[in-house]
Order: structure tokens, then C-alpha cells, then sequence
């Protein structure tokens, strides 16, 4: 489902209008992505917790010339699952 659908699906469902959902969607998704950038967890009991998982400097190889390379620690975002919705699904 996309964004686009998702919007749609939600504005039938609490009878607002598409703009003002994708407006509510849209800043929500943002807050998210602020809150992780900064470094802190988010959690939404039942839904799931975003946070920041740090991955360590490793060795690596390009796979087409089995060159060896250094692949240099980064952060990646991650989301883990609440009980609810994993119950649900």
C-alpha cells in the first residue's frame, strides 16, 4: 500500500478530508524521523519502537573484483515490533 492509498483508505474511515490527512501523516512521519535523527527512541505502546542501531566498522569485498574494503561505522534506523501488533499479524 502506498502513501497515497493509505491516505485515502484513512480519509474514509475517520471522514476527513485527503489534504488534511496527508497533512497529519506527513508531520507525524517527519516527527519520527526528527526524534531518531537526534539520537533518541520513540515508542508507541502496541505499535512499535523506532530508535538508532550503531553498526561497527567492518571489512568488507566488492563482490564483482574481491577487492577487500573497509566499510566505516554508521548509524541505520530501526523498528521493532510492539506485542500487540505482532500479536494482530
Amino acid at each position: 500500500m502506498t502513501k497515497a492509498e493509505f491516505v485515502e483508505h484513512m480519509a474514509i474511515i475517520v471522514q476527513l478530508p485527503k489534504h488534511q490527512i496527508d497533512a497529519v501523516l506527513t508531520r507525524c512521519l517527519q516527527g519520527i524521523m526528527d526524534v531518531v535523527h537526534k539520537g533518541n527512541t520513540i515508542e508507541l505502546r502496541g505499535f512499535g519502537r523506532f530508535r538508532l542501531r550503531h553498526r561497527p566498522a567492518r571489512t568488507g569485498h566488492n563482490p564483482r573484483t574481491g577487492d577487500i574494503l573497509q566499510m566505516p561505522a554508521k548509524a541505520v534506523p530501526a523498528f521493532t515490533v510492539g506485542k500487540a501488533f505482532q500479536t494482530l499479524v
